[in-house]
């Protein structure tokens, strides 16, 4: 049954960010979201990758993980403004926007942090960088979805956001699944080489 898949799908992922939050080395706990991810791309029924895609036996492709790209990012208030953004099948999904997180050098760039307008909500913090259309997917990677359960952690007015978790959503894989694209105030100029990427 697809509904008990996925549902089984973002209980291990929400389980492996649980390990990553509990590791006392970030790049430990990096190496373990890798394989992770490795392992459920490979077998789970809900993987986005199409069987016969080397991805399945290769893995993933990153860069290396770089500790200069790991913050604890205070969230300043913004207005709550109301976008309904476009999927990448089309499809329309409503976010607000809860504030803005300012990640310092070598990024030196603001975020938008916003709320997911659907059932049970969640934190949504998309990204769109200088790579996007050459060395990471043109629409945009992932660093937090806590509705799936993509949550590296923080406090009541903070959020540890590290670039080297950036993630393609599942559309960059199968067109099958619905991935809302970076809004305006989530897209950078500047290459974060962190992160998945295209290829290796």
């Amino acid at each position: 049954m697809d509904e008990l898949e996925l549902t089984s799908w973002r209980r291990a992922v929400a389980e492996l960010y649980g390990r990553v939050r509990s590791a006392e080395d970030p790049a430990e706990g990096h190496a373990a979201w890798r394989t992770g991810r490795d392992e459920l791309f490979a077998s789970h029924p809900q993987s986005p990758l199409p069987p016969d895609d080397p991805l399945r036996v290769s893995g993933l492709p990153y860069w290396p993980y770089d500790p200069a790209l790991r913050f604890a990012a205070a969230v300043q208030p913004a207005s709550g403004a109301s976008l309904e953004i476009p999927t990448s099948n089309d499809g329309i999904v409503g976010l607000r926007r809860v504030g803005r997180v300012r990640l310092p050098g070598p990024v030196d760039a603001e975020l938008d942090v916003w709320w997911l307008a659907q059932y049970g909500g969640g934190l949504f913090l998309p990204l769109r960088d200088g790579t996007a259309g050459q060395d990471s997917y043109g629409a945009g990677r992932y660093l937090l979805d806590s509705a799936k359960g993509a949550d590296l952690g923080g406090g009541t007015d903070s959020l540890v956001i590290d670039l080297n978790f950036a993630y393609h959503p599942s559309c960059r894989y199968n067109p099958r699944w619905e991935c809302p694209l970076a809004p305006a105030g989530n897209r950078i100029e500047v290459p974060v080489r962190a992160g998945e990427r295209l290829t290796s």
